[in-house]
């Protein structure tokens, strides 16, 4: 691929959960160029089997890779949990996943650690193993919290019934004492200011989307990689409705981005004519 340097960066997860990684990147980042990839069709990841999201993965990793992306970051613990290893091994394109920043990011924090993430994520025990690896000393207690993506997604925030849900997810967990709760789905971070509301002032958060992206700046760094140029807009593409994923992601952008809609299955890209009204 030439020089690496001014190839985009690429990101992706189920829907707008990588946004929050994003977000980090344009701020620790600014200069690199991010094409980012959310599988809207196949929303949410949390209920799927290993076998399905290996594939899922593969399919974005195989579009990622035509577009000519210098690296991968997963934006979605459920996929860096079941998946990172066998992709890792399937492409050469370097690709970041969550866990391992997340769970570092946690020890440094604290001892008691809840994770708070989706029902296949807190299956394959990705997270309990790489905080009691990096800290053996810690207690992890882990809750599956299914009911947030579709919430998020819904745009129901700011509902007192998504309110009453976070609280009985988090009782748990508050009742084992914890002093650090990781964000254990990158959608999570969009729920931040109810859960804050009901967590007690000594327990402190960490979004593994921060630490992701010190891991990447450190990649770049390792392999001269890091742009030099200004950066080209960023690229937003779906599987799904790329209207509904404009619409939804203006209030987290600050602007209503142009999507494109790709059909992983033949690689081609159709542009929504209705998301042209970008700001």
């Amino acid at each position: 691929m030439g020089n690496q340097q001014q190839h985009p960066i690429g990101i992706f997860d189920s829907g707008l959960g990588g946004i929050t990684v994003l977000r980090a990147l344009y701020r620790q980042l600014p200069q690199e160029s991010i094409i980012y990839f959310a599988d809207t069709a196949r929303l949410p990841y949390g209920d799927r089997s290993p076998e399905e999201l290996i594939q899922y993965v593969r399919e974005i990793l195989t579009w990622m890779e035509a577009q000519g992306v210098k690296m991968v970051v997963m934006a979605c613990n459920t996929s860096s949990a079941i998946a990172l290893d066998v992709i890792r091994s399937e492409f050469k394109t370097p690709v970041l996943g969550l866990i391992l920043p997340g769970a570092r990011g946690a020890v440094s924090q604290g001892k008691r650690i809840g994770v708070i993430a989706t029902q296949a994520t807190v299956n394959s025990g990705a997270y309990q193993n790489a905080i009691l690896e990096a800290s053996p000393e810690a207690a992890v207690w882990q809750m599956p919290c299914p009911e947030f993506v579709p919430l998020i997604e819904a745009n129901r925030i700011n509902d007192p019934h998504t309110k009453r849900i976070v609280q009985k997810r988090l009782q748990p967990l508050l009742e084992q004492g914890i002093d650090t709760l990781v964000y254990g789905c990158t959608h999570y971070r969009h729920l931040s200011g109810v859960i804050q509301s009901i967590l007690p002032s000594h327990v402190t958060c960490v979004d593994p989307a921060e630490y992701v992206v010190n891991a990447t700046e450190q990649e770049l760094e390792l392999m001269g990689w890091k742009n030099p140029q200004p950066p080209l807009p960023t690229r937003f593409a779906v599987s799904g409705c790329p209207d509904q994923f404009a619409q939804s992601a203006k209030g987290w952008l600050g602007y209503q981005p142009l999507v494109e809609q790709v059909d992983l299955k033949t690689l081609t890209v159709n542009s929504s004519p209705l998301s042209i009204t970008n700001g």
